[in-house]
């Protein structure tokens, strides 16, 4: 047989669990207390004649003592532990961790991909795989649940934050809770399991990630410059989803911990402070088993769970792969909700309602924004070419006690960003080109990130070659013209939009790779790396100034990355501006072959300042008869500026001319959209804004047509 830890220390551990001295199993043993010592010790062992009555003894198999890969079930039971009031009559609303984050499946999703491609194992060379499964349990299965996790136990601490839910956000957000899982009688399930990551190792109390994880708040034990988080928030998230507050976690270790690898389990539940019959608790809580070594044997730690356990949880495994499974008990999705709500109010407009119940729209909706959210943020971890591999696959399934809803469904990064994925196999390949002739092509630029000197000192400790891509964007690729920023974990850390573009220029995409993602042979990598990643706030979704980079470095550090920014911009400009043409042959020709019609410009206001004016247009018609417009708006000098309402129209000869709907509408420079009107940004000179019509919209074919764009003060009206 395997066995797993070694006898002394697990007959050690046996002997706290079932509250025998060394003594009293000796007298059982007919042996002499220095025999059993001896075994403890590890000057000798068991011959196997013994370990039947060892087993007997202790209340259990012959199997367990040989493999010694989980602990008797004899002694004290599974149980939760509820941290005591502070002795100073502190209180704690909730954990303040939370509320650096929304309940929002798409921050849960990219808060937990980056941790698990911090903990991939890398010496194997595969990728880590995330699987999210979303998993409704009612009737006899929700009560089997409730069962396991020892419902029984909690439900008073449940009753006492429900009384004062009023005070307090935590309060509000569990009572509402635990009414929907009794008045619905459904629960959501929301789990998270990594696969060829590191798993919970360490001691469940001195430093290591189990720790880190399941006792500590706010600490990071990552060293890898490349990694994507150092705050210890992230984690902050499985429990900020919750709706119970309650989370439940299995690990399988990439290194054993008491001899042991698989199935550690414990339970961690985050609630405000509370008062429960004669006692108080200061807000958190864990499900495991009492340690002997604690004061009373109250405090639990983890436990070695059989299979049926896990079972019962909802966290058993695929495989003995290293790698933890995170369980969200009563996950909840504020935009979920109001997905579903908006869909429900459509159905009922239509007379549809009733086509699905209120819980399939809400899982269906969580699965829809977890599959948007993994393509946005982590397209490129999951892109391989040349000799590169994938550092990550993701994968969302959905299911109802047991039962798909939603069929597994792996993303497939050329799928959702076919430009961005395109552009970075190119780059992997060395199939880059120096300027873009014909479609399909992928340009490369190198941009110099100058990297200063720690401690405030002056002058630039060396100059990082970011690498930057350019190709051209299709329908799939979703807002064009942007440039998707990231550094060595290949998560997207920034997403902006190129300012003063030359109008008409064509639709781009463009990836820029900082640090370690700019290739082994990058100059300064691993520095750049540092430096961009305590640029970064705890969302990690930009780079700027930040308290650390202030200390580390000097207030003015981040007008590096300004700088990087600038330099970004002109290079795509370079890259993406058509080139000059001779005399006006070729405007000629342009404004022939378009048949658009701008209108006349707004005279200025009497004794007033002058309203913005179209200054150019661009028209197309699109793949599927849409407009498709870029255009340009002059803008007076002004403190303030009316909002103004671009609107599209049909030029006819005689009659009002048909109004167009838009498809889309979205701001490039100088300003932003708002529910159809244009803001524009204070001081600016210039704004360009695009979009597309209806073509639902449109009373006859696109071709036959010549379009009007007007742009009118206020609503538009």
């Amino acid at each position: 047989m395997e066995t797993g830890e070694d006898f002394g220390p697990w007959l050690a551990r046996q002997l706290k669990l079932a509250g025998k001295t060394q003594a009293e199993l000796a007298d059982e043993l007919n042996l002499t207390r220095a025999a059993v010592s001896a075994w403890i010790t590890r000057r000798s062992v068991p011959r196997p004649t013994m370990m039947a009555e060892i087993a007997r003894a202790l209340g259990t198999d012959i199997g367990t003592v040989h493999t010694r890969t989980t602990d008797t079930q004899a002694g004290l039971p599974i149980t939760w532990y509820h941290r005591p009031g502070y002795q100073d009559g502190g209180r704690d609303g909730g954990n303040a961790a939370a509320f650096a984050f929304d309940a929002d499946v798409q921050v849960l999703a990219r808060e937990t991909c980056q941790n698990s491609l911090d903990e991939r194992l890398v010496d194997n060379g595969r990728p880590v795989r995330v699987r999210y499964t979303i998993h409704e349990i009612t009737g006899e299965t929700l009560d089997a649940f409730r069962q396991a996790i020892l419902w029984d136990e909690l439900q008073p601490h449940y009753e006492a934050v429900s009384e004062t839910a009023a005070h307090q956000k935590v309060g509000r957000v569990v009572h509402a809770g635990v009414r929907d899982m009794f008045e619905k009688g459904r629960l959501v399930l929301l789990r998270v399991d990594d696969y060829n990551a590191s798993g919970l190792v360490g001691d469940d109390y001195d430093n290591g990630k189990f720790a880190a994880v399941v006792r500590r708040q706010l600490e990071s034990l990552k060293s890898d410059r490349g990694a994507g988080g150092s705050f210890g928030l992230g984690k902050a998230t499985l429990w900020a989803t919750s709706a119970l507050g309650m989370v439940l976690i299995n690990s399988t270790l990439s290194v054993p911990h008491e001899g042991r690898t698989e199935r550690r389990v414990i339970g961690r539940l985050e609630l405000p402070w509370r008062s429960v019959g004669d006692g108080t608790y200061a807000g958190p809580a864990w499900l495991g088993r009492p340690d002997p070594d604690s004061p009373g044997a109250q405090v639990t730690r983890s436990w070695w769970a059989d299979e049926e356990t896990v079972e019962r949880l909802h966290l058993t495994r695929d495989s003995d792969e290293p790698g933890t499974s995170f369980l969200i008990v009563g996950a909840h999705d504020v935009a979920s909700l109001d997905e579903s709500n908006a869909e429900r109010a459509m159905d009922d407009e239509d007379g549809r309602g009733g086509q699905e119940d209120d819980g399939t729209r809400d899982i269906r909706s969580m699965h829809r924004r977890l599959v948007e959210a993994l393509e946005r943020d982590f397209w490129a971890a999951m892109t391989a070419g040349g000799s590169r591999l994938p550092l990550l696959e993701t994968s969302v399934r959905t299911l109802r006690n047991g039962q798909v809803v939603v069929e597994e469904q792996q993303i497939d990064p050329t799928d959702a960003q076919p430009a961005r994925t395109r552009a970075l196999r190119a780059f992997y390949e060395g199939t880059t080109v120096d300027r873009l002739t014909e479609p399909g092509q992928v340009a490369l630029r190198t941009v110099p990130l100058r990297l200063p000197l720690a401690g405030g000192r002056r002058g630039t400790l060396g100059t990082h070659q970011a690498v930057l891509l350019v190709t051209d964007a299709g329908d799939k690729d979703g807002v064009p013209k942007q440039v998707h920023s990231l550094r060595g974990n290949r998560m997207t850390i920034k997403r902006s939009t190129v300012a003063g573009l030359p109008l008409g220029v064509n639709s781009f995409q463009a990836v820029l790779l900082t640090g370690t993602a700019a290739g082994e042979t990058a100059p300064f990598a691993e520095e750049a790396e540092e430096f961009l990643r305590a640029a970064e706030p705890p969302e990690h979704d930009r780079w700027g100034q930040t308290e650390e980079l202030t200390l580390r470095w000097s207030h003015t550090a981040h007008h590096r990355i300004a700088r990087l920014t600038t330099e970004v911009n002109a290079a795509v400009k370079e890259l993406v501006a058509r080139p000059k043409r001779s005399g006006d042959e070729g405007g000629a020709k342009l404004r022939k072959a378009l048949t658009v019609s701008p209108a006349k410009r707004t005279s200025r206001r009497s004794g007033g300042p002058g309203l913005p004016e179209l200054d150019g247009l661009e028209a197309s018609i699109g793949p599927a008869g849409e407009w498709r417009i870029t255009a340009e708006v002059k803008l007076p000098r002004a403190d303030e500026l009316p909002v103004m309402t671009p609107v599209v129209l049909l030029d006819v000869r005689s009659g009002a001319r048909p109004r167009l709907d838009w498809a889309e509408l979205v701001a490039e420079e100088g300003c932003e959209v708002d529910d159809g009107v244009l803001r524009f940004t204070p001081g600016a000179r210039r704004a360009v804004f695009g979009g597309a019509t209806d073509v639902t919209s449109h009373p006859v074919r696109t071709a036959l047509t010549r379009l009007v764009l007007e742009l009118r003060a206020g609503k538009g009206e």
